[in-house]
């Protein structure tokens, strides 16, 4: 009986789209590292308030960016996301923090996801790197980031039943996200930042119905199930406006607690469909 019901959880595995079966997997290890998770968690502790009263700029990977000047960057706190390293005049403005969500969709293989970190690691600098705690074991196993401070974040709840209106703490586990942005600023929030600044920002996917990147991908080129190559899109409006619909809420609970905080957030990309923030122009920050 037990040998029966281990195959049908193997077949059941099989018809499991990648993407799930892969963030099954990864969770499924949780108990090998928990301790040194519980410890990693416990470090982001004394991140808190560490840039108090100071700004910071959250550098997202839509094609907005094409059009600014990212050098006028250097000398500020950027945080910069997923593939954001091989963003135009990196090697000038570098970023003091990195953000990679969950990687629990798309066609990326546990090798691909190495080939992956270690482009990352090789271009970052020396930005700390925020990562989802379902990718500690893989880190861990093949000694990845090597000399480069990782912190974790449990990406776990969600937005919808959380109503408090506290800083998020990410010492502790967090809600889990729709877009990498929204990761970017629970930890700009609980850095102590007061002014965070956001471009590239664009998520207008829907209204053109292509994906774009400000730059060319290199070991992500092909890897989104979403997408094809050529960035038009295979998902269908009914399946775009679920996922929306969940993306909008979490930045709508990301302005009350910053409003509840004396926190201002400020939209500075250039067009793009994220309506839940004051607009301002990107040169307008240098000329005060």
């Amino acid at each position: 009986m037990a040998a029966a019901l281990r195959k049908v959880l193997t077949f059941g595995s099989m018809l499991l789209p990648y993407g799930v079966y892969e963030l099954r997997r990864r969770l499924s290890n949780r108990h090998k590292f928990s301790a040194d998770l519980a410890r990693s968690l416990a470090g982001n502790r004394e991140l808190a308030g560490l840039h108090a009263g100071q700004r910071c700029f959250i550098l997202g990977n839509g094609p907005s960016v094409k059009g600014l000047d990212l050098s006028r960057l250097q000398g500020e706190n950027v945080v910069t996301v997923s593939n954001g390293y091989l963003h135009s005049d990196f090697d000038k403005f570098q970023s003091r923090y990195h953000c990679v969500p969950q990687i629990a969709s798309g066609l990326m293989t546990s090798e691909d996801v190495i080939r992956w970190f270690d482009e990352m690691h090789s271009h970052l600098g020396a930005a700390e790197l925020f990562l989802s705690s379902t990718e500690a074991e893989l880190v861990r196993k093949h000694n990845l980031f090597t000399g480069r401070t990782v912190r974790y974040l449990v990406l776990g709840d969600s937005f919808d039943d959380r109503s408090s209106e506290q800083i998020v703490d990410i010492s502790r586990p967090v809600p889990r996200v729709e877009s990498v942005p929204v990761m970017a600023l629970m930890i700009a929030m609980y850095l102590g930042f007061k002014e965070i600044i956001l471009l590239g920002v664009d998520h207008d996917h829907f209204l053109s119905s292509s994906y774009q990147y400000a730059f060319d991908l290199k070991v992500q080129k092909g890897m989104d199930s979403t997408a094809n190559a050529d960035g038009t899109l295979r998902t269908n409006r009914h399946d775009d406006f679920q996922t929306l619909a969940r993306l909008w809420r979490q930045y709508r609970a990301i302005a009350n607690i910053a409003k509840a905080n004396g926190i201002r957030i400020v939209n500075s990309t250039p067009g793009g469909a994220l309506d839940e923030f004051d607009r301002r122009p990107f040169e307008a920050w240098f000329e005060e």
